[in-house]
């Protein structure tokens, strides 16, 4: 079979206006729920797609930790490539691909980091062995090879044991949206797409867009 005729024909549900809450908030809420209870794997998995100085795009997979009407929250190294991309370009791109339930979301916004507070609280309730990796590893450089790396592990559990401090260069940003959209797929690519639209005044504006 050729990669051009591979596709699916979505016939799962559909998305109206009239089915969306005023806000992109608790319609993220509603559509995550569903998410968990049709044992999507991963749900809390998105993309996330940054840009650098130069102007150039990367997107990785990254764990959302929280959300709310404040926005969307995840934890990494701040040193990292996403991190120095959000340093000189502080927004960004997410998107949650549901393939059982046949939707996607999109989030667009411009970023901050959470406090000190926010990072520590987090931190310390990660698994230790993911404590003592944020320590051993400084994401994004170059490593010999895999023995060099598990060294580094090795060195953080003697020094730190089970108790490992969280690392300055480690903590959460939040995407503050400004677009969000949920699409649903339809038959024959006439899919439902459903954009939300934050105006100057922080009122959200709800229209329909062409597939």
């Amino acid at each position: 079979m050729s990669v051009a005729d591979i596709r699916t024909d979505y016939k799962k549900a559909s998305l109206a206006e009239a089915d969306v809450t005023s806000d992109p908030f608790s319609q993220f809420a509603n559509w995550f729920d569903q998410a968990l209870k049709a044992d999507v794997a991963e749900p809390n998995a998105m993309s996330l797609s940054t840009v650098n100085a130069e102007g150039k795009p990367s997107s990785r997979i990254v764990l959302i930790k929280e959300f709310d009407q404040r926005g969307f929250s995840w934890f990494t190294n701040y040193d990292s490539a996403k991190g120095q991309d959000l340093d000189s370009n502080p927004h960004a791109a997410l998107l949650f691909f549901w393939t059982a339930l046949e939707r996607q979301v999109r989030i667009e916004g411009r970023i901050e980091k959470l406090s000190d507070a926010e990072n520590d609280t987090y931190f310390n309730s990660r698994p230790l062995g993911s404590r003592q990796s944020a320590l051993a590893s400084q994401q994004s450089q170059p490593i010999a090879d895999r023995e060099a790396l598990e060294q580094k592990l090795t060195a953080v559990v003697a020094e730190f044991g089970e108790h490992p401090p969280r690392p300055a260069h480690w903590g959460g940003y939040r995407l503050l949206p400004e677009r969000v959209e949920f699409w649903q797929g339809r038959s024959s690519r006439l899919h439902d797409r459903i954009i939300y639209t934050r105006d100057d005044n922080g009122t959200w504006k709800i229209s329909r867009l062409q597939p």
